[in-house]
């Protein structure tokens, strides 16, 4: 190795050991597809609820600050893996299906809120479904109208949108009105600095494919067009804080 070169391998190297270590194991952390589409085994913690280590710790230090105000932050969902999301799909088409929805209107009335198996957010560890604890209310709890105006969580809303980011926490499915895919969800929470380059890295699947191999009820309404359809507007068109 001749001097000149030494100098530019040292300087690079150099260059990438004074990275800051957040950043640094950002670069080399590798997903596979497994853990990408919720059929691998991740390392997860939390009481109640599943998050990569990073993304729990940050959970806690939130939720301890929002007690602080009355807020008691409580997880209704966090880590699913693929299975469970199957379930989840398989419940819904059979009772869409049961109320007379053909499988084009099915699979749209789905989708409106859930995810297909292989796709979800919660598939990663980093995403959060969550209310109040210290509020009292009845029936579902996951409906917009509960986060706002004299709902039951508005509070944990409005101390959400002033604290979360601190903790690294960015609301996925925004009510920007241009947006389309998923609809809006006051609940669904991300921690950007794991689920950023996961996505990134889970924009490499080639979903045709792997959603043509699992057997899914309506499996063939979901042709091509359809999966860039999906892609375009309910994995993509989020929070462009999370791209």
């Amino acid at each position: 190795m001749n001097r000149r070169h030494f100098i530019k391998c040292s300087s690079a190297i150099g260059a990438l050991t004074m990275l800051p270590i957040s950043l640094w194991s950002q670069a080399t952390t590798v997903y596979s597809k497994d853990i990408l589409t919720g059929k691998g085994n991740p390392q997860l913690f939390g009481d109640g609820y599943r998050l990569q280590e990073k993304a729990h710790k940050a959970f806690k230090a939130m939720k301890s600050e929002a007690l602080k105000e009355n807020i008691n932050i409580q997880v209704v969902s966090s880590y699913r893996n693929f299975d469970h999301q199957k379930r989840i799909w398989e419940s819904k088409y059979a009772r869409f299906t049961k109320q007379g929805l053909n499988p084009n209107q099915v699979i749209s009335k789905i989708i409106e809120y859930s995810t297909i198996p292989g796709t979800s957010r919660h598939h990663w560890g980093t995403d959060l479904d969550i209310i109040d604890a210290n509020s009292t209310y009845k029936g579902d709890v996951l409906v917009p109208s509960k986060f706002h105006g004299t709902g039951p969580f508005c509070k944990l809303k409005e101390w959400m949108d002033n604290n979360a980011a601190n903790f690294g926490f960015k609301l996925v499915y925004t009510d920007n009105p241009a947006r389309e895919g998923f609809k809006y969800e006051p609940w669904h929470y991300s921690f950007a600095e794991i689920s950023k380059p996961m996505l990134s890295e889970y924009r490499n699947i080639d979903l045709k494919s792997f959603l043509k191999e699992e057997k899914l009820s309506g499996s063939s309404i979901i042709t091509s067009k359809f999966i860039d359809d999906y892609i375009t507007k309910n994995i993509l068109d989020i929070n462009p804080e999370l791209l």
